[in-house]
């Protein structure tokens, strides 16, 4: 499968300035209440790096099988790693906190999510915190099979079935969070304020969200 081609189409319509605006108050929003302020924090699949860049933390890695892909977009602050996530090298113990949106629903099997989650579990450490957000199939059904890469089938509470067989203890489970996609349109102007906004009204959430977000702890 041809990564670099399927987003190039995916996000054509996308304005990345904007982009960076949502992630950036995520990042935030997300360091300062769930993550409790980690400065240690892993991004197993870091993409265009837009989480792991904007997140205020002192030892920051990422993971990706693209390496000039990756190298594009990681500051320099980032520590990247080159490779299959379920093979490449990482510490052991050391992380306060894992990031991962939008990633489990591209893997084959819910065998290799498991995979992934253990992993994780290995590479932090005790009192670590791992968020997860992606697309429920719940509330996503119609759209779910519209990305080329969506394979396995994950809802809120499939995510945290998987969390607490690789050890960790469930903290939070949001079964609508976030929109769906990046893609052209959506409800609100993005920036700054709107995001904030959003983030900090989880009445919103009921009515726009289509993602969940699962908080779990080493």
């Amino acid at each position: 499968m041809n990564y670099n081609r399927i987003y190039q189409y995916r996000f054509q319509n996308t304005n990345a300035a904007k982009k960076q605006v949502v992630w950036q108050e995520l990042a935030n929003w997300l360091y300062s209440g769930y993550l409790k302020q980690p400065q240690s924090v892993l991004d197993p699949a870091g993409g265009m790096c837009e989480f792991i860049n904007a997140i205020p933390a002192a030892d920051k890695w990422t993971i990706d099988m693209e390496g000039e892909f990756i190298r594009k977009y990681a500051h320099s602050s980032v520590t990247v790693r080159v490779g299959n996530n379920l093979e490449v090298d990482i510490p052991q113990d050391h992380f306060e906190a894992v990031f991962i949106s939008n990633f489990l629903e591209h893997l084959d099997t819910q065998f290799q999510v498991a995979d992934l989650l253990g992993r994780m579990y290995a590479s932090m450490k005790k009192g670590g915190r791992i968020v997860i957000m992606g697309p429920n199939f719940k509330h996503t059904y119609k759209e779910y099979f519209d990305f080329a890469d969506h394979t396995v089938i994950l809802t809120e509470l499939g995510v945290a079935e998987h969390l607490y067989g690789a050890g960790f203890n469930i903290v939070k489970v949001i079964d609508r969070f976030f929109p769906l996609s990046f893609r052209s349109g959506g409800y609100l102007p993005v920036t700054p304020l709107t995001v904030k906004t959003y983030l900090n009204m989880p009445l919103a959430w009921r009515f726009m969200g289509k993602q969940f977000l699962v908080v779990a702890e080493k």
